[in-house]
């Protein structure tokens, strides 16, 4: 197993997963197959009442500017939620440009050349470069705005995502950001504070040698902090400890009964969530593990 993605115990697998048809969204345009940088410093506000963009609070909390000291098991210490991230609403920053209206787009294209280079795919993957499809879709933040999210995901299950999101981004649920994971994220060392919600990430399952359904494109995994991982006493993300009281519903968690678990339910995808053990709040996949 490459160290790439054994290291990946840290920072990525910190905020991915362990181990780990509804009715079409409106305005949904799929593109025909085949003719589809790290985290940023982000500030905390609280999510709009209303649909009008809010203004641009003081920073309060960098993103992936906190090392961890490590565990012998390569994850981070398991630590108090920091106050600035107990009710968290970072605003998102825009890595694409933002839709041009409030109406849901998507594109699912094959994966281009520089995306593919920016990403964690390599020869030794168990899923072929062009099984991939590049996926962009609009999404709603904490910060009230439409933003432009990029996935990649497995071809067989592009259109499902798509679906999915597009449902979500009519009910407004935010995500805080949406981004095609990179190599230097599975080697740096744990923050325990990512929320990047992501697709395909080539890694085995946390803890064991067999390749993740994330490795195959067929796993996504929704806003890791506020629906954290847990495993007897380990929690990922490691600062996530505030969002384990499920009772206490706050903006962008994923709860049973809940939009993100129906909407996924209904194009075939399973929740994490339901686990026994490990408990995987932030996992959706196509393949049951």
């Amino acid at each position: 197993m490459r160290r790439r993605a054994t290291a990946a115990a840290g920072t990525l697998i910190t905020f991915l997963l362990v181990g780990c048809s509804p009715p079409a969204p409106a305005a949904l345009s799929v593109a025909p197959e085949p003719p589809s940088p790290s985290a940023t410093s982000r500030t905390s506000a609280p999510l709009p009442t209303t649909r009008t963009a809010t203004s641009t609070p003081p920073v309060t909390w960098q993103v992936g500017a906190r090392p961890l000291p490590r565990r012998p098991d390569g994850f981070g210490e398991i630590l108090p939620t920091p106050p600035e991230l107990v009710n968290r609403a970072l605003p998102t920053r825009d890595f694409l440009p933002p839709p041009a209206g409030s109406a849901y787009s998507s594109k699912i294209v094959p994966v281009p050349a520089d995306v593919l280079a920016r990403s964690t795919w390599q020869a030794a993957c168990p899923v072929k470069s062009t099984d991939l499809r590049y996926v962009t879709l609009s999404f709603w933040g904490f910060d009230g705005r439409a933003h432009t999210g990029e996935l990649l995901v497995n071809r067989t299950g592009a259109q499902a995502v798509v679906t999915a999101f597009g449902r979500l981004f009519a009910e407004r649920f935010p995500l805080e950001e949406m981004r095609v994971t990179s190599p230097e994220e599975l080697d740096a060392p744990p923050t325990g504070d990512g929320n990047d919600t992501s697709a395909f990430v080539c890694r085995p399952v946390r803890g064991e040698t067999n390749w993740s359904a994330h490795a195959y494109g067929l796993a996504v995994d929704v806003n890791p902090f506020c629906n954290p991982y847990t495993k007897g006493p380990l929690v990922l993300p490691e600062l996530a400890s505030a969002y384990l009281d499920r009772s206490r519903v706050r903006p962008g968690m994923v709860v049973a009964g809940g939009p993100v678990v129906r909407d996924f339910a209904a194009v075939g995808w399973s929740w994490g969530g339901a686990w026994t053990s490990p408990v995987d709040r932030m996992h959706f996949t196509a393949t049951g593990h």
